[in-house]
């Protein structure tokens, strides 16, 4: 089932795979704990693009993703469980891995972001929106940074999503 998100260009990219033309993937993790995000593409050189407008950081700016090796499966494009999936990054600085490991014990989740681009238009992503996934079970080590990453379980979020507590509802409290 093809994705609705991903632009003409991008879906002709994947079908004809021409030779002049590359799909850059890149992550956008963030976590509040960062000053900035830790942006990243899987090349052999830094890629300067253009985000969405929409993005919640940098909207509509060029930013600079870091050249990392990174694996990752795309979650399938179907109607069953929540998709969940691994994230690798190898060959992480310390600066980083500190940073992840950090943000890991936190009770603020890891967001990240999926982007494709095209070596030929880097003025905006080919996929709207840009998957975003929350990032869980970090272990990181002195070469590689491995995570799973799931999209929105919204089974298992609460309904109604208000927590009655005494301090915010002080009819409760007797």
């Amino acid at each position: 089932m093809p994705d609705p998100r991903l632009s003409q260009a991008l879906r002709e990219a994947y079908a004809a795979a021409p030779a002049d033309t590359v799909i850059l993937h890149t992550l956008e993790i963030w976590h509040p704990t960062f000053a900035e995000p830790i942006r990243v593409v899987r090349d052999h050189a830094d890629l300067t693009a253009r985000l969405e407008a929409g993005a919640a950081r940098n909207g509509g700016q060029r930013v600079t993703f870091i050249a990392l090796t990174f694996d990752l499966d795309l979650p399938p494009v179907d109607t069953g469980p929540v998709p969940e999936i691994a994230v690798t990054l190898d060959n992480v600085g310390r600066d980083l891995s500190d940073a992840l490991e950090a943000a890991a014990i936190s009770q603020d989740r890891i967001e990240v972001i999926y982007r494709p681009f095209l070596s030929t238009d880097l003025e905006g992503p080919h996929m709207d929106p840009p998957i975003t996934l929350t990032l869980a079970e970090v272990e990181a080590d002195t070469l590689r940074v491995t995570g799973r990453a799931r999209m929105l379980d919204a089974g298992n979020k609460s309904f109604p999503s208000i927590t009655y507590t005494a301090r915010r509802f002080p009819g409760l409290a007797r």
